[in-house]
């Protein structure tokens, strides 16, 4: 059985559990995420929806992504923290931030995206795949 990847907001009224592995590991230097974490990059892990168990409250911000499309982005209303994304690109799928896993060792990206809009300051790992924007599918 594959480990559970659990996680919660900082003040913990927001937790979600999945017992699967992640379909999508990666790094985003786009703006959109990097002005939503306040940091160089979201480190996003991506599940179906309907593998991600969820339990508390969340609110919503809206916005368009780089592919014209849709991103709501949820966080706990209690303590702010960033939790979720549902990018209607793809309406089956949700992400969470790694950082907000009880054990953040568990995510492992497999690319840095949208490398092109990464800062100056902003160490890539050299050791996965970059794209200059988003990835391509197979």
């Amino acid at each position: 059985m594959p480990n559970q990847y659990k996680g919660s907001c900082l003040c913990g009224a927001v937790t979600y559990s999945a017992d699967v592995e992640p379909r999508y590991q990666f790094n985003c230097h786009c703006r959109d995420c990097q002005k939503a974490t306040g940091g160089g990059y979201a480190p996003i892990a991506f599940f179906q929806q309907s593998e991600l168990n969820i339990q508390g409250e969340l609110h919503y911000f809206e916005s368009l992504g780089s592919s014209g499309k849709s991103i709501r982005r949820a966080f706990c209303p209690n303590c702010g923290s960033q939790m979720f994304g549902l990018p209607e690109l793809v309406p089956d799928m949700i992400s969470i931030r790694a950082g907000t896993l009880d054990d953040p060792n568990m995510y492992q990206p497999k690319a840095e995206i949208f490398v092109s809009h990464a800062n100056e300051w902003d160490v890539l790992n050299p050791n996965i795949s970059h794209f200059e924007e988003m990835m391509k599918k197979r």
